[in-house]
C-alpha cells in the first residue's frame, strides 16, 4: 500500500508528457491527406473506366478540406504544445497559417480541375497522379502551421517528394524524366544542406521550437556563435532553393517544360509558396536575432532574381517550341524577386512588412494558375508549347484571350489588372519604409523591363491569326479553372482592399 500511495504521489507531481490535440486546427492537412489515402485504395480497386471518379473524389477533398478553414477563422489555436512551456507548439493555426493555407488549398483545387482533363488525355496513371498530388498539397498546407524546425523540414519533404514523381509522371517522354532527375537532385541537395543548418542551430540553442530558439540565439555564448551563423545561413538555403532565388534557381525552366502543364502551374504557385512560407518562419520567427545577415542577403538575393529572371525572359523566341511555359517559368522567378523584397524588409522594420508578401503571393496565384489554365485549353489543338500559337486566339476563343490578357496585365502590374499594380506598390513600399531605397530602384526598372514581354504576348492575342482556326469545345473542367481564377483576378481589381484587410498587421499569434 505505502509502494502504490508513493507511486500515486510521483505520478501527480511529474508533468504529463500527453499532448491534447487540436482536431479542428489540424483539419485541412489530414482531410487532404486522408483523402489521398483513399484515392491510393480506390484504385487497387475500381476498373479502368472508372477511374476519372478518382480525379473527382480529388477535387471534393480539396473543396472540403479548403471549407474548414472556415470555422477556423475565429481565432488563434495551437495544438502539439510542449507541457512544461505551452507557448513552444508545434502546430500553430494563426492568420498567417490560415491564409497561406487558403493559397496552398485553393490552388492545388484549381490544378485539381485542369489536371481531370490532362490525366484523361495523356494517359497518366490516375491513382498515382491524384495520391501524389493530393500529398504534396497536403505537405504544402502543413509548413505555414510548422513552428519547429523539424515539422518545417518534414512538411517541406512531404511537399516535395511527391512532386518529383509529379514532374516525371509523362511516362516515356525525355524531357519528363530529365527534368524529374534535375529536380531530384537539386532539391535533395538543398535539404540536405538545410538539415546540416538544422543541426547546427540545434547544437547551439538545445531547442528546435521556433520560439525558444529566437530566445535563445539572443544570448549565444560567444564560443558558439560562428557555428549559429553558420546554422541560420545553411537553413535558409532550403527554401531559397523552393522560391527559385538566385543562384538555386538553375532547375526550373527545364523542370517547368517537362513536367505536364498542371503541375507546371502547381509548383510556379504552390511550390514557391513553400519555399516563401518556410523563409518567413525561419528569418522573423526564429532568427530575428541574425536579422543583420539574413536581410542584406535576401535582399541582394531579391534584386539578383528579380534581374536574371525578367532578362532571360525576354530573351524567350516566340516561334521555339515550349517558349510559352519558358517564359512564364521565367516570369516566374522575376515575380520571387519581388516576394522576396518584404521578407529582405522585415529585418529593418518589423515582421509585420511580411503582409506585403501575403498579398503579392495571393495575387500571384490567381493570375498565374488562370494564366497556366489557359495554356493547358490552347494546348490541346498546339502542343508545342510556342507564343506564336497564340496569336489571333481572340477570333478563335474570345473569353480565353480575354482571361490571358487581363492574367498578364496584371502580372505586368498594368491596368485594368489593378490587383497587380496594387501589389506591386505594396511591395515597392515596404522596400522604401525599410530604407532599402536602391532595392526599390531596382525593382521599378524590372517592372518597366517586365512591360515589354508582357505586352508582346498580350498584343499577339489580338493580331490577325494566320491561317484557318480549329476550333474545339474546351473541357468544362479546364473551363471552370479559367473562368475562376479570371472571376478571382477581376473582383481583386475592383476591390483591392480586401486582400489589404486580410493581411495587413499582425499576421502571428501573440
Amino acid at each position: 500500500m505505502t509502494a502504490m500511495t508513493a507511486l500515486t504521489v510521483l505520478s501527480a507531481e511529474a508533468p504529463s508528457l500527453v499532448q491534447s490535440v487540436d482536431w479542428l486546427a489540424i483539419a485541412p492537412v489530414v482531410i487532404t491527406a486522408a483523402v489521398g489515402l483513399v484515392v491510393l485504395v480506390a484504385d487497387l480497386f475500381a476498373a479502368e473506366r472508372h477511374k476519372p471518379v478518382l480525379g473527382w473524389i480529388s477535387v471534393t477533398g480539396l473543396a472540403a478540406a479548403t471549407a474548414t478553414l472556415l470555422p477556423l477563422r475565429a481565432g488563434d489555436r495551437a495544438t502539439f504544445c510542449l507541457t512544461g512551456d505551452p507557448a513552444a507548439c508545434s502546430y500553430v493555426a494563426d492568420r498567417f497559417t490560415l491564409v497561406i493555407q487558403f493559397l496552398v488549398l485553393a490552388g492545388a483545387l484549381v490544378t485539381a480541375l485542369v489536371s481531370v482533363t490532362a490525366v484523361r488525355d495523356t494517359r497518366m496513371p490516375a491513382g498515382e497522379y491524384w495520391f501524389l498530388l493530393l500529398s504534396s498539397a497536403a505537405g504544402a498546407a502543413l509548413l505555414p502551421a510548422s513552428r519547429d524546425l523539424a515539422t518545417l523540414i518534414v512538411a517541406l519533404e512531404v511537399a516535395s517528394l511527391p512532386a518529383f514523381a509529379l514532374v516525371g509522371m509523362r511516362r516515356g517522354d525525355r524531357l519528363s524524366s530529365e527534368a524529374a532527375l534535375k529536380f531530384f537532385l537539386s532539391s535533395v541537395t538543398a535539404t540536405a544542406v538545410s538539415l546540416m543548418g538544422v543541426s547546427f542551430v540545434y547544437a547551439a540553442t538545445g531547442s528546435l521550437h521556433l520560439t525558444q530558439v529566437a530566445d535563445r540565439l539572443e544570448d549565444v555564448p560567444g564560443q558558439l556563435d560562428t557555428l549559429a551563423m553558420a546554422g541560420v545561413a545553411l537553413t535558409l538555403v532550403g527554401f531559397a532553393f523552393k522560391t527559385a532565388a538566385v543562384p538555386f534557381h538553375f532547375w526550373v525552366p527545364d523542370t517547368y517544360v517537362g513536367a505536364p502543364l498542371p503541375i507546371a502551374g502547381y509548383l510556379s504557385v504552390i511550390g514557391k509558396a513553400v519555399g516563401f512560407t518556410g523563409l518567413i518562419l525561419v528569418t522573423v520567427i526564429a532568427f530575428p536575432a541574425y536579422s543583420d545577415i539574413w536581410g542584406p542577403a535576401l535582399a541582394v538575393l531579391a534584386a539578383l532574381t528579380m534581374t536574371l529572371g525578367n532578362a532571360a525572359a525576354l530573351r524567350q523566341s516566340p516561334d521555339r517550341p515550349n517558349s510559352a511555359v519558358r517564359l512564364l517559368a521565367w516570369s516566374s522567378v522575376g515575380q520571387a524577386g519581388y516576394l522576396l523584397v518584404p521578407i529582405a524588409a522585415a529585418a529593418y522594420s518589423g515582421r509585420d512588412q511580411i503582409g506585403s508578401t501575403v498579398a503579392y503571393a495571393l495575387m500571384y496565384a490567381a493570375v498565374n494558375l488562370g494564366a497556366f489554365a489557359v495554356a493547358a485549353l490552347v494546348a490541346r489543338t498546339k502542343p508545342l508549347h510556342r507564343i506564336s500559337d497564340y496569336r489571333g486566339l481572340y477570333a478563335e476563343r474570345p473569353l480565353a484571350a480575354l482571361s490571358l490578357g487581363f492574367f498578364l496585365l496584371c502580372l505586368a502590374g498594368l491596368p485594368p489588372g489593378i490587383i497587380g499594380l496594387f501589389a506591386k506598390v505594396t511591395v515597392f513600399r515596404s522596400a522604401v519604409d525599410a530604407g532599402l531605397g536602391w532595392l526599390a530602384v531596382v525593382m521599378a526598372i524590372n517592372v518597366v523591363i517586365a512591360l515589354y514581354y508582357y505586352l508582346r504576348w498580350t498584343a499577339l492575342l489580338f493580331r490577325t491569326p494566320e491561317g484557318a482556326q480549329t476550333r474545339t469545345r474546351a473541357p468544362w473542367p479546364v473551363a471552370a479553372a479559367v473562368i475562376v481564377t479570371a472571376i478571382t483576378a477581376v473582383v481583386l481589381s475592383g476591390a483591392p482592399e480586401i486582400i489589404l484587410r486580410v493581411t495587413s498587421g499582425s499576421l502571428f499569434a501573440q
